[in-house]
């Protein structure tokens, strides 16, 4: 079974400059801009916003 391209996989990198990033998956339909979560970055030991890349 193959992954719904309506829900693709996307890499959040920090804000903060450190190269510290996640990996979640996101809904096209309701989210069709970039995402923006506000995460808690280690390397910065503090929360900025992830943005995602593509």
């Amino acid at each position: 079974m193959a992954r719904s391209e309506l829900r693709p996989v996307v890499k959040l990198r920090s804000t903060a400059g450190t190269g510290f990033t996640y990996v979640t998956r996101k809904n096209r339909r309701t989210d069709a801009d970039r995402l923006v979560l506000r995460k808690y970055d280690p390397a910065a030991r503090r929360h900025v916003d992830f943005r995602e890349e593509r």
